[in-house]
């Protein structure tokens, strides 16, 4: 019998080109603890990144959108636990949200800190994101970064809206279904609201505290309702926007699922007027 390299050939394709996307991503990997280190050292602080982007899985490169869950909190625990008392801790938050209860541990773990908690916010951190970024000693975001509301949602369902039902309509109208998902709608957000309190307590007076709780998980807004810079500080929390040029560079490490054109393209490097005239094409 004889041997065919062509088999043999094509065998040995397949073998690398499932290794690549392994390789691939044990390089950024090794590329991300490179820049949290670069910026660990220049702040002297635990630098934990916590950043939810649609990612590729396996070799099949599907999409998998990513929220806030039980891992998340369970490997952001063990990092506090790991950094002395008196080290401060910067937290790079990117996320759409997630699980209460998740998010809840986090911020209560960061809200217990003795040495200094400064969230940065470079994009994004809605919902969950937002009481995350409550228990922080300062907010670092981005000029046109956003917060959001962090009011409780039953399924797919605001837990405010569900209130307003009971507001609108006769009791004898309303089915039993209703009637339970507006009590678990109740507890939520009376159970949300006891924790923005708790944890704001130690950075402004109870009556504020309880304010602002308010304000954020009644329904004031949409779920999806932008908070910006401006509107946050008018909400009394201590934001800054002197977001350090490594977290920018830590972001782009986190790169979105690559199995697709991206829907923006530009030339990666700073313009400026100086740039400008050097680019002009000659007369």
């Amino acid at each position: 019998m004889l041997f065919d390299p062509s088999w043999f050939m094509f065998f040995l394709l397949f073998f690398v080109m499932s290794l690549q996307p392994m390789l691939r991503q044990g390089m950024l990997d090794a590329a991300r603890r490179r820049a949290l280190h670069r910026l660990e050292l220049k702040r002297k602080s635990r630098v934990i990144a916590l950043v939810h982007r649609q990612e590729t899985i396996s070799l099949l490169g599907i999409p998998l959108a990513r929220y806030i869950g039980i891992e998340d909190s369970e490997a952001l625990l063990r990092a506090i636990k790991l950094t002395d008392p008196e080290m401060p801790i910067d937290l790079i938050l990117h996320t759409p949200g997630g699980l209460v209860l998740a998010a809840e541990q986090i911020a209560c773990a960061l809200q217990r800190r003795k040495a200094k908690v400064t969230v940065f916010v470079p994009h994004y951190a809605m919902s969950g994101g937002t009481l995350i970024a409550l228990a922080a000693d300062e907010i670092v975001m981005d000029e046109n970064a956003v917060l959001g509301p962090v009011d409780p949602q039953l399924g797919q369902c605001p837990a405010a809206s569900v209130l307003k039902v009971l507001e609108q309509k006769d009791i004898n109208e309303i089915d039993d279904q209703t009637l339970i998902m507006a009590d678990q709608a109740r507890k939520a957000i009376a159970q949300v609201q006891r924790t923005i309190t708790r944890i704001l307590s130690d950075r402004m007076p109870a009556e504020r505290a309880q304010a602002l709780a308010e304000t954020l998980s009644s329904g004031t807004w949409t779920h999806d309702y932008p908070i910006t810079v401006d509107e946050a500080r008018e909400l009394g929390l201590p934001v800054s926007t002197e977001m350090p040029q490594e977290v920018y560079e830590i972001m782009s490490l986190f790169p979105q699922a690559g199995m697709r054109r991206p829907s923006v393209e530009y030339i990666p490097s700073p313009y400026g007027p100086a740039e400008q005239e050097r680019r002009r094409p000659p007369r």
